[in-house]
């Protein structure tokens, strides 16, 4: 039993003002403007300027309040726990179980980099949040968060904290010792990065990432808080006398500020993912990644339960792919994780056999009949048709362009069915689908939670049905699927999955703990 407590470090208070000033930026921006629109204020001064003496004491308290965790948050080990106390007034301990918590995850901000420093995200199984850690140590320093990782080893290892309180003879105490010595030695062993990121990956990743509809969506936000103060009718006679430019430049001024926008995405994408690496330790995945803030994210081996690949239309024209695992074991982030964000596909394969032998990731070979191929188009057309048939009456005659949209969702239909396939293996699933992206899901028959048949009144009619496959993703559940395939088919799933070969063993989901 260890009764030494350990403190955070000083920059947890910096750390701790810093993010919540960040999220105060929005604020103070609106409170400038609307005192920067007011005019001319009479009465004192206090009066005149009591948004900014509010404003003022707010920072003051958020400085006041990191001073404070800092000061009063203490950690230490304990049978078998890692113990934390944080508080003023109400004084607020959690004690977490080593046998919980599941990975360690690490992330260095700027101030962190500048002192050597992590903040500590401990996940454990049994979270109550889907996006907070069950715990946070905001900075210590890297040999402390070693410490913790080495307690939580030897525990997990050999049961074992400090010398027996039941007995103190002399060859117990030694032979202890002995065991935590190993288990420090065990704890350092060499490490195999088994994935990295070239520079033509991460320019591909941050040129074709998502990223431009966060900026819009944020600058709409943004915009919508703060029309009031917005002088249209001064931006509309600017626009007017703008306008007597000429379309071209109009045009030109608007691809280039969706340029500007979409330099932006790349460079923040391009900066979350630079230097990344998958490195195999022990039984975890290490993944790190980031410039300006480096994060690295543990995830235990026995907690993954399915693998999928991903490529969407423009990647996979260029033969890349995104490779997706779910844990039993996160939550949140850490639950659904990019394993290798972007890759070439022939690459992908080679390191996914060496992490996981037992799986073949070979290409599905089995293919949809034609009984199921017109669920794929027909409802859609049918809503298709009636929405264009509605712009084309109200619309008439330009309306009728939006007739073109019906061989467009038929031949996105066709597609889909045509993308879609199946392999069973005596003890795994491969299924491949698409919704706009392709996915192509590798499941381990004993890390299946439950599976589903569903049909309606049409499919029961065509001896079609859809089969839905359930397995753990953090506290929820990922549930891929194939649609409209032959029913005799997706009973032939259900059979294989209620089949219990002799001697088979299933793994539980506390497996590893």
């Amino acid at each position: 039993m260890s009764e030494q407590h350990y403190k955070l470090h000083w920059v947890t208070a910096v750390v701790e003002t810093a993010k919540t000033l960040k999220e105060l930026i929005g604020p103070f921006i609106i409170l400038v403007l609307v005192n920067g629109f007011k005019g001319e204020r009479s009465g004192p001064w206090f009066l005149q300027y009591s948004s900014f003496i509010i404003f003022g004491l707010l920072i003051l308290i958020t400085l006041v309040s990191g001073i404070v965790k800092w000061r009063r948050f203490d950690y230490w080990f304990e049978d078998q726990e890692l113990r934390m106390v944080s508080g003023l007034f109400v004084r607020k301990k959690r004690y977490i179980p080593y046998d919980r918590i599941q990975s360690l995850d690490y992330t260095e901000g700027i101030f962190h980099r500048m002192f050597n420093l992590v903040k500590v995200k401990v996940e454990t199984a049994g979270s109550s949040s889907g996006k907070d850690a069950e715990a946070e140590l905001t900075a210590i320093t890297k040999e402390a968060a070693r410490q913790i990782e080495e307690e939580i080893q030897k525990a997990k290892q050999f049961r074992i904290i400090g010398p027996s309180s039941r007995s103190n003879e002399d060859g117990e105490l030694v032979l202890r010792q002995e065991l935590e010595t190993d288990a420090v030695k065990q704890i350092v062993k060499p490490v195999n990065t088994v994935f990295s990121m070239t520079t033509g990956d991460l320019l591909m990743l941050a040129t074709t990432s998502g990223g431009i509809g966060v900026i819009l969506s944020g600058a709409v936000v943004f915009l919508s808080q703060i029309e009031e103060l917005i002088p249209f009718e001064w931006l509309f006679g600017e626009l007017e006398s703008f306008v007597r430019f000429g379309v071209l430049v109009i045009t030109i001024m608007i691809l280039l500020g969706f340029l500007i926008v979409w330099l932006l995405s790349v460079a923040m994408t391009f900066l979350a993912n630079y230097d990344f690496k998958v490195i195999l330790e022990k039984d975890d995945l290490i993944i790190t990644r980031g410039l300006l803030e480096k994060k690295r994210v543990t995830v235990p081996l026995n907690r993954v339960q399915n693998i999928t690949i991903a490529e969407n239309p423009v990647r996979q024209l260029f033969g890349y792919a995104t490779v997706i695992v779910n844990s039993a074991g996160g939550m949140g982030e850490s639950a659904r994780i990019k394993l290798f964000p972007l890759a070439k596909r022939n690459r992908v394969i080679e390191p996914l056999q060496e992490l996981f032998p037992n799986l073949d990731f070979d290409m599905p070979e089995e293919k949809l009949s034609g009984r199921g191929k017109r669920f794929y188009y027909r409802f859609k057309l049918l809503l298709v048709l009636a929405a264009a048939g509605a712009v084309s009456y109200f619309f008439f005659p330009y309306g009728l362009f939006a007739l073109i949209l019906l061989p467009v969702v038929w031949a996105f239909g066709r597609w889909q069915y045509n993308t879609a396939a199946y392999s069973i293996l005596p003890k795994q699933l491969t299924m491949r689908f698409r919704t706009i992206s392709r996915h192509t899901v590798f499941t381990e028959k004993n890390r299946i939670q439950s599976m589903e048949m569903d049909q309606n009144y049409f499919h029961r009619r065509n001896k079609v049905a859809t089969l839905t496959v359930n397995v753990k993703s953090g506290m929820t559940a990922d549930s891929p699927a194939i649609r409209h395939m032959p029913e005799e088919a997706a009973e032939q799933f259900l059979a294989w999955y209620e089949h219990r070969v002799e001697g088979e063993e299933y793994v539980e989901l506390n497996k590893g703990e």
